[in-house]
């Protein structure tokens, strides 16, 4: 159990923003010297020096800095959750807590959290981590949402809640210039690709097709990855497979050209959540525009 008295540090607080000791006791109604003791007692606990006292004087330590920062932080959640308590709503201004799945395209994530870009006054934070972790963190209710391209089932435990973002085509991506045909014929065999990896449903579309008509690919890399899928394409010269909103940069650019659209195949973005009482009013603004 923690040593930290937060009542002591409360008191530390108030005179580390009023700058004056007997101007703290007054407002907080307290003696200066019992004010003066708890700050000591905190000391004496953290083993610290908070204060430097010349005469009347406080002047905070490098120590005594840190503090501050850190019970401004724990003071203003403390506020939020009473407020959120007693009202039984988020707080606009809290922090909405967003996991990404690790190999999720990036331009997908932001052309997703452009509302919450456009605010002003909206903090949020951007957690990358695997499947298992995002849906790990969703029902520990440490994240108020998770972006994923994998399809996300309920379970006895869990209830998860999941709906479709987006459904992007999948194109042949390649460097411009190219003589490549409308379909995929003999200009596509024998060419060099970079490819999904392993069980990637992308990758099982397109390997479909190569030994539907006879492709005969060579494969120089291959990535679970779509941000190093779009370096490889943007990089190596060979033919990627991946939908066009990974390398928009690029296509915008000139730097790589969408050849063709493989017929019937999608990769699909998905929103998961978990049944909560409170939910994020700002959570709205992202799923606004897809109504």
């Amino acid at each position: 159990m923690s040593r930290l008295n937060y009542h002591h540090l409360y008191y530390f607080w108030q005179v580390a923003k009023q700058g004056n000791l007997t101007q703290t006791a007054q407002k907080l109604h307290v003696s200066q010297s019992a004010l003066s003791s708890q700050i000591k007692q905190l000391e004496q606990t953290l083993d610290v020096q908070l204060f430097t006292r010349k005469g009347r004087a406080l002047t905070l330590t490098e120590s005594g800095y840190h503090a501050l920062s850190y019970a401004e932080e724990i003071f203003k959640n403390g506020e939020e959750l009473e407020k959120l308590l007693t009202s039984g709503k988020a707080l606009p201004g809290a922090t909405i807590r967003i996991g990404i799945l690790s190999t999720i395209s990036r331009n997908f994530i932001e052309q997703f959290i452009q509302p919450l870009i456009n605010q002003e006054d909206c903090r949020y934070t951007l957690q990358s981590m695997s499947q298992t972790g995002l849906l790990t963190a969703l029902g520990e209710h440490q994240l108020d949402m998770a972006l994923t391209n994998i399809p996300v089932r309920g379970s006895n435990k869990q209830n998860w809640q999941s709906r479709v973002l987006a459904r992007q085509a999948v194109s042949i991506i390649g460097p411009p210039g190219l003589d490549l045909g409308k379909d995929l014929g003999a200009s596509y065999r024998d060419r060099r690709w970079v490819l999904p990896y392993g069980e990637n449903p992308l990758r099982a579309a397109f390997d479909a097709f190569a030994a539907q008509y006879q492709l005969h690919p060579h494969i120089i890399a291959e990535s679970d990855d779509m941000a190093m899928l779009r370096l490889l394409a943007r990089d190596t010269g060979a033919l990627a497979v991946m939908p066009d909103v990974v390398v928009k940069d690029e296509l915008d650019n000139g730097i790589l050209k969408s050849y063709l659209v493989l017929p019937s195949v999608f990769e699909n973005f998905y929103a998961v959540t978990v049944k909560r009482r409170v939910v994020h009013p700002k959570l709205d603004t992202l799923f606004r525009p897809l109504l």
